[in-house]
């Protein structure tokens, strides 16, 4: 490793060598060449002059590429397709003259962008598995356990520690769903020539446009998909990319989410991401246990959301059949965002099995903020006794302000249950009450919820991709 120039550190520290074999030289430019063959069989099996020799030779030479005949070449020529096209004819000299045989650039460019993509949506799309697997295991193993809800960061009705966690759950499902349609409906640019129009190919066939119909479905096929665009430029439309990476953008953002999630729950001690026995949280506080690998998530989250509006802008912008200006961002924006999402993935999947609950700090929380909640029950419970619903709001209205005065002017404990008691008007006694102040008694049906979700949603789908489930993640750092 080179230590002296920028590395990029999706590479070096966050992303599966998995996820950087798929965007490595190798994969584009053996690509290039299946793309290369598939196209001269096919012609040859539509009556072009191409011999079977030729063929063959091709396909000798498919994965050993000669980088650096490839690499003069270009410093020559300033185009990286004719450039590999010359270096694949010095390895094949009896086809050399039938290679990329009319086709464009955009044959090897944008076909290979399709199939490298899907390779990788297949990655994102087993992590996604294995992460909703892992919080599956978690909202069923803690459904019933109760916890503070919050809305506006405000304590609010009880909910469980699995329910919450099946709210994460749900959006990582949606994330699925979308990588699952994109990953079925996904289809390669084909063979459309310069503009788009297939003009050199009707001319290789003596203006027969059946046979050039046929030679597009045959290279489709041969290289595993089900169909072509209908319609081109020279390249496919943008927006493919831009939906590509929208999708990848909506598994930032419930990552995000669960995460920024995690880090308010640590700084409540409620529940933790996993901490490792020799893992140091600050340089300067040795007691920290900050949440890095939650952080970390959110931090490279951001960076593929910002790259999705990248790719819209580059949908946007491109002149009439094509223009240069997509080449070098895609470049970029497409890989990184890939190897962004396959990171954060990898992260939530360790994170989420390995949460630390701490149950009594919970239970500690809920009972500060239940005789707030209780009141309802209270109320309810007195109006049977034969009280005045009005006058009873009215009362615990009163309490309710006095208790929480005490409680933030002058850091008492909440007395609220106290004062109800020993106020005649609602007729309970401190023991009526307590009975009224089971945290479980106050979850409505999170507990069914959470099986309802699992049952109906979660378990068919990790039924069907049970062989992807399994394997440990081990972060580089």
């Amino acid at each position: 490793m080179s230590r002296n120039t920028y590395q990029n550190p999706l590479i070096e520290r966050y992303s599966s060598k998995e996820m950087s074999e798929i965007f490595s030289s190798d994969m584009k430019f053996s690509t290039w060449r299946r793309l290369w063959i598939a196209l001269a069989e096919s012609e040859k099996e539509l009556g072009l002059n191409i011999s079977e020799e030729q063929v063959e030779e091709l396909k000798a030479h498919q994965d050993d590429i000669n980088y650096e005949d490839a690499e003069k070449r270009e410093k020559e020529t300033r185009h990286d397709v004719m450039s590999h096209v010359y270096a694949y004819g010095l390895q094949c000299p009896k086809a050399k003259g039938i290679i990329h045989l009319g086709a464009t650039s955009a044959y090897v460019g944008d076909n290979t962008d399709i199939i490298v993509m899907k390779e990788a949506l297949l990655v994102i799309r087993k992590k996604l598995v294995n992460l909703l697997y892992r919080l599956a295991e978690f909202s069923d193993r803690n459904k019933a356990i109760p916890t503070l809800g919050f809305t506006h960061f405000q304590p609010a009705q009880l909910t469980t520690a699995g329910k919450r966690s099946a709210l994460w759950m749900q959006d990582f499902y949606f994330d699925l769903k979308d990588v699952e349609e994109s990953i079925d409906s996904l289809a390669l640019l084909g063979v459309k020539g310069t503009t788009g129009t297939q003009a050199s190919f009707v001319e290789l066939f003596d203006g027969d446009s059946a046979k050039v119909r046929e030679l597009e479905k045959r290279v489709v096929s041969k290289m595993g998909f089900k169909e072509a665009v209908p319609v081109s430029g020279q390249t496919y439309t943008r927006k493919i990319d831009f939906k590509i990476l929208s999708i990848l953008s909506g598994i930032a953002q419930s990552a995000h989410k669960m995460t920024n999630d995690i880090r308010l729950l640590q700084h409540l001690k409620e529940i933790e991401e996993p901490f490792e026995k020799n893992q140091i949280g600050s340089s300067a506080m040795a007691y920290k246990r900050n949440p890095m690998r939650s952080e970390r998530i959110a931090s490279l989250s951001r960076y593929i959301i910002s790259n999705a509006t990248s790719a819209a802008m580059t949908a946007s912008t491109q002149w009439f059949e094509r223009t240069l200006d997509d080449s070098a961002n895609r470049r970029i924006i497409i890989p990184e965002s890939f190897l962004a999402a396959d990171a954060i993935l990898d992260i939530a999947i360790n994170i989420a099995g390995g949460f630390v609950v701490h149950e009594k700090v919970i239970r500690q929380h809920i009972m500060n903020e239940i005789p707030f909640m209780a009141t309802e029950n209270i109320i309810m419970e007195a109006v049977k006794n034969g009280g005045d619903r009005q006058e009873l709001h009215e009362r615990i209205r009163v309490h309710s302000m006095e208790a929480a005065r005490m409680v933030k002017d002058e850091g008492m404990a909440n007395d609220l249950l106290a004062r109800i008691a020993q106020d005649s008007t609602f007729g309970l006694s401190a023991a009526d009450i307590e009975r009224l102040l089971s945290p479980e008694d106050y979850i409505g049906r999170s507990e069914e919820q959470v099986e309802e979700f699992l049952r109906d949603h979660i378990q068919p789908i990790i039924e069907k991709y049970r062989d992807d489930i399994g394997g440990e993640v081990e972060l580089k750092v």
